[in-house]
């Protein structure tokens, strides 16, 4: 059993704080390796499975969670929503691998910020990390598609069967409908949600747009007002449904 609390560190307190989860203990290690190149982020706990995570970020109250979808005892997906129910909630950010991509997006529907595999570069970790911590969503690019796809319903030909069934449904509901939900969106609000779609980070909207951090902020936030979306993975999807990403 792994139940590590790293009480004791010397570095500040004032960082991003995380709690690691993954069965594998070479894993852990190497994550844990790349994460202390970065001086604003500190690992805080470890543990090897998905109820220790629950219980460690309960006692810990880490910032992000990176947290493996596979693991025994509980894995990640069931881990998902005792840990975003948390009085202090976590970013929970699955790390995961090519040919998961129906259990990361399950994983999504719990409450998970977003996903990283394992391969990415130790650059695209911390960025990862960094992102999560600020409420960005965190996307891997190698992946994003097929997750996209999956959350939509076009994953499977049952999918679409159903959709096709329950078009008459839709119609009579379109009040809830994604194009009217972004009919609301100003032309700018518009811009930014496509971004969100394509998962840039507040920073990276900025500097496409040349707008500060602090007003791409109040763009997201009024994106998911008119939205009534609760997330910028739950915005990106709508993007996706709206027939805003060209």
């Amino acid at each position: 059993m792994t139940d590590q609390a790293n009480s004791g560190s010397s570095r500040a307190t004032s960082g991003v704080r995380v709690l690691l989860a993954d069965d594998e203990e070479m894993v852990r290690h190497g994550v844990r390796m790349i994460l202390r190149h970065a001086e604003d982020i500190e690992v805080v706990a470890e543990a090897a499975n998905g109820a220790e995570a629950v219980r460690l970020a309960a006692e810990v109250r880490p910032d992000v969670v990176l947290l493996d979808v596979r693991m025994p005892v509980v894995d990640g997906l069931a881990a998902v929503e005792p840990l975003v129910a948390l009085e202090h909630r976590p970013q929970v950010v699955m790390l995961t691998t090519f040919g998961d991509e129906e259990n990361v997006t399950r994983a999504l529907h719990a409450g998970a910020t977003g996903f990283l595999l394992k391969d990415e570069g130790p650059r695209e970790l911390i960025r990862a990390v960094r992102a999560a911590a600020v409420g960005d969503a965190v996307l891997s690019p190698g992946v994003t598609g097929s997750v996209i796809r999956l959350m939509l319903g076009g994953g499977s030909a049952d999918a679409d069967a159903d959709a096709n069934a329950n078009a008459d449904t839709d119609a009579d509901t379109d009040a809830d409908a994604p194009d009217s939900r972004v009919a609301g969106l100003t032309d700018r609000e518009r811009e930014v949600l496509v971004m969100l779609g394509e998962g840039l980070s507040n920073r990276e909207i900025g500097a496409r747009l040349g707008i500060g951090v602090g007003t791409v902020k109040t763009h997201v936030g009024a994106i998911l007002g008119k939205t009534g979306c609760d997330s910028r993975m739950q915005a990106a999807l709508v993007a996706y449904q709206a027939g805003l990403m060209r």
